[in-house]
């Protein structure tokens, strides 16, 4: 399973939802890859993203975006699990 993570520099919000994701990815039942991308790389993505991040997004999908959580994702996710 892997998650992509949109992020952008000097985001307090990013860092929290960082540290949330890895604490899903340590509880999760199974294997979970975060890819980490930083909308400031990109111009559609920062178009795209720039008042929304952070976002988690799985299968094109997005699960969160602005204060993620744990529950949430944890809730979110567990609806991918087949």
């Amino acid at each position: 399973m892997k998650i992509q993570f949109y992020v952008g520099r000097n985001c307090t919000l990013c860092e929290n939802a960082r540290h949330q994701l890895l604490f899903f990815q340590e509880s999760f039942e199974r294997h979970v890859e975060i890819e980490t991308i930083n909308i400031e790389e990109d111009d559609q993505l920062m178009e795209e993203y720039m008042l929304r991040i952070p976002v988690v997004k799985y299968n094109s999908h997005i699960i969160q975006e602005g204060n993620i959580d744990f529950v949430t994702l944890l809730e979110e996710m567990s609806r991918f699990k087949s």
